[in-house]
Parts: C-alpha cells; sequence; structure tokens
C-alpha cells in the first residue's frame, strides 16, 4: 500500500514525500482510514510506529475537506500529551505535513510563560498541542474556549496515567462538547487504560499493531553484571572504547542522570542530562545539541525519554534497570527502528536482580549476559530463569548484645526471667512491710 491510496489530499501527499515516506507504517494503514470515517479509534501503538502521522494525516485531511473559519480562542482539535517534549513533537509534525494547507497550529505546555501563549490563542487555531496542566490554566484564565472541538487526541494515554494526569484528564473531559471523535493512543491495553477508555471513547474501531510484551526485533539485547559502585566507571570506559554517536542512557532518577553527565563531561565526553527539573529551555536544547551530533551523550529519566524521537538510535544503555518491566519496553524500543539495527545494554548489580528478572518475564526471553573484562561483579548476578524469582541471601545474625553490668548469674549467664521476676516481687513486698 502507498499513502497515495489512503484518500488523502494532494497538499498532503506533497508534504509526506517530502519528509521522504512513499509507504504507511501498520498504524497508519490501519489508523487512517478508521479516522477518515469519523469512528472513533482505540489504537495500541509504541513510540516509533508511526502513530503521529497516523492521527495527523487524517485530522488534517478533515480540516481541509470541512473547511470553516476558526473563531476567537477556540479550536477545531485538541491534542493532549504528557510531557513538554512529545507535545513539542508532535506539533512538528503537524506543522510539516499542515505546510501545504491553511491549517493553523499551536502548542501550550508549562515550564515557559503563560502570556504568549495567550496571545497566540487569540486567533483561534485549528489544532492544538497541549498537556493537561498547562490546557486547564490556559482555560482557567478563558484563554481556550472549547465549544467548537470536533476532533480530541489524547496521545500516551498509559503515560498519563502514569504520571497522575488522571484526575486532570476528567477535569478537561467535562469541559468539552459531547459529540465529539475521540482518538486514544497507548503502548498497551491495560484493565486501566480500558476503565479510561470507556469514559472517553464510544464503539471504538480497534487497532493493534505490536504484540504485547514484545521487544524490538532488530535489537541486540545484552547484560553487564556489575557492582552498582563501578557503574560509572564501566559506562566510561564502554564509552571510551567504543566508537558511539547518539548514546541515550536512562537513569533511573533526576539527580542520577545530572550525576552521570556531568561525571561523562568530566572523562571528556560531552552529555547532557534531560529531566522533569530541567528548565524547557534546557530540555529543548539538549535534545537539539543530541539530533545534531554536538553532545554525544543524553541521559535521561523515563518520563522526560517519552517526547524523544529520533531516527535510526543505534544505542541504549539502562543504567539502572526500570522499577516498571513495561518501561523497559519503551526504552529500547527507541532503538532498531525504520529497519536499522540497534543494541540495547542493561547494567545489573545484585541488588537489582529482581528487577531483571521482572523484565525477563514480561518480555518472555532470558537476556543475554556478557562479562565485561576489569568489571565483574564482586556479588554475583544470580542465574534468573524464566517466571522464577531470585532467592534473596540470608542476612547474617546480629550479635546479642552484652549483658549489662551486675546482671550475670553466679555461672556467667543471666538468670533465669521467673527467678528475677520472684526475687524482684520479693524485694518489695519486704520494703512494704
Amino acid at each position: 500500500m502507498q499513502f497515495s491510496e489512503l484518500a488523502l489530499a494532494d497538499p498532503i501527499l506533497k508534504a509526506v514525500t517530502e519528509q521522504g515516506y512513499t509507504t504507511p507504517t501498520p498504524i497508519q494503514a490501519q489508523g487512517i482510514p478508521a479516522v477518515l470515517s469519523g469512528r472513533d479509534l482505540l489504537a495500541a501503538a509504541q513510540t516509533g510506529t508511526g502513530k503521529t502521522a497516523g492521527f495527523t494525516l487524517p485530522i488534517i485531511q478533515h480540516l481541509i475537506t470541512e473547511n470553516r473559519p476558526v473563531k476567537a480562542n477556540r479550536c477545531r482539535v485538541l491534542v493532549l500529551t504528557p510531557t513538554r517534549e512529545l507535545a513539542a513533537q508532535v506539533e512538528d509534525n503537524v506543522t510539516a505535513y499542515a505546510k501545504y494547507t491553511d491549517v493553523r497550529s499551536e502548542v501550550v505546555f508549562g515550564g515557559v510563560k503563560i502570556n504568549p501563549q495567550m496571545q497566540k490563542l487569540r486567533r483561534g487555531v485549528d489544532i492544538l498541542v497541549a498537556t493537561p496542566g498547562r490546557l486547564l490554566d490556559l482555560h482557567s484564565q478563558n484563554a481556550i474556549d472549547f465549544r467548537d472541538l470536533e476532533v480530541l487526541v489524547l496521545d500516551e494515554a498509559d503515560r498519563m496515567l502514569d504520571m497522575g494526569f488522571i484526575h486532570d484528564i476528567r477535569r478537561i473531559m467535562r469541559l468539552l462538547p459531547t459529540q465529539r471523535q475521540n482518538l486514544m493512543f497507548s503502548a498497551t491495553f491495560s484493565d486501566e487504560i480500558r476503565a479510561l477508555a470507556k469514559t472517553i471513547v464510544e464503539n471504538p474501531v480497534e487497532v493493534s499493531v505490536t504484540p504485547k510484551n514484545t521487544t524490538a526485533e532488530r535489537v541486540r539485547q545484552q547484560v553487564i553484571p556489575v557492582d552498582k559502585a563501578k557503574k560509572t566507571a564501566l559506562l566510561i570506559d564502554l564509552l571510551k572504547k567504543e566508537t558511539w554517536h547518539q548514546v541515550l542512557v536512562f537513569s533511573r532518577t533526576k539527580h542520577g542522570a545530572n550525576r552521570i553527565a556531568e561525571k561523562l563531561n568530566k572523562a571528556k565526553i560531552p552529555a547532557a542530562a534531560i529531566h522533569g527539573n530541567k528548565s524547557q529551555g534546557a530540555r529543548t536544547r539538549a535534545l537539539s545539541e543530541f539530533k545534531s551530533n554536538d553532545i554525544r551523550v543524553l541521559v535521561a529519566t523515563d518520563i522526560a525519554a517519552r517526547g524523544i524521537d529520533i531516527d535510526q538510535l543505534p544505542h541504549v544503555i539502562n543504567f539502572d534497570l526500570p522499577n516498571v518491566a513495561e518501561d523497559y519496553v519503551h526504552r529500547i524500543g527507541r532503538t532498531g527502528r525504520a529497519g536499522s539495527d540497534g543494541d540495547a545494554i542493561s547494567f545489573a548489580s545484585r541488588d537489582e536482580a529482581d528487577l531483571l528478572a521482572a523484565v525477563q518475564n514480561f518480555i518472555g526471553q532470558v537476556i543475554e549476559r556478557v562479562d565485561y573484562p576489569g568489571f565483574k561483579p564482586q556479588e554475583a548476578l544470580p542465574e534468573l530463569p524464566l517466571n522464577v524469582k531470585p532467592k534473596k541471601p540470608k542476612k547474617p545474625k546480629k550479635p546479642k548484645p552484652a549483658p549489662a553490668a551486675g546482671s550475670e548469674h553466679r555461672d556467667g549467664q543471666k538468670p533465669p526471667a521467673r527467678r528475677r521476676r520472684r526475687r524482684r516481687s520479693g524485694g518489695q513486698g519486704a520494703a512494704k512491710s
């Protein structure tokens, strides 16, 4: 199938061709006709499957077909995303695909001043891309009105729930007109996602293009056992020996991401950290420098990395294993894309055995282990067959405290409790008499 077979207007096809695409991905081939039909859509699609174009292209088609003027402070399409980076990425896609049309779009998110965003909304926009918190702020200041809304897109709904946006989403739903088309995208169809879907989509077309719990076929996965204290030294040694560029490193915490980036820079390896505590300007700058190869390593937390969309990212390193096994699939899914091979390397210490077991059980395979010269761990990582939880090592018993002075019996032992009580009560009786 070609894009030309999907009933898209020539201006859209021209823009798609300029982006270098001729053949739609599975999510696009299935999702675009469903959206064009006007039905609600519930789609399971991970990052890198082309889902953004899967809803952007038919929405632009709808807008130019139903050519209606946009009133001040109103929008016809609302796209909700969990992070600033993803919002910016979606807006970039909308701008690129609507290049030869009159469709106007804007993106709004927190972390930057709100007044410029309010001014941009005064003219009204066809497509508004937003994060939930900033959207509610704008609505509370009468900067956005939803009475003309025709289409709602909820992108990465699973991450919305993970980040605690469920209450914001419900507040937003109450503000929207009941008659609208709803498009909901999630990496998986968990029970929580289906429960949320029941309150948003109505009789939807269901599309699933990625089998549950699977990892990218073209990604070579490896685990390097290493002591926790040696992880940074291992990372530096690995990066110095390999001629890798554009390496995405995952840290479990924001502070950890900062420390890793700082130590890499001290080792003359250009790196930057990206996480929720960074200003929007710093995050945008780091991502731009990473894409342009001005920095070699981007250290990210799971939430911040959701908006990173880089073609042919060759290497992902899990400095820390994720607390949630499903996040492992999202992490390594950023490499091995568009027909390219990729490497996903995980550092695992003894205290991460439970996390590694959970990951392997989730993806249904035992990940290959590789011993890295000079970094053999002092505490060995146990073998972890599928569906078997690792046995935790028994903690040594704490030595009993030495008896207090004067409390020893005549043979050096403490007197039995019964005799101690007798002796104590006897003394008290004598005092009373």
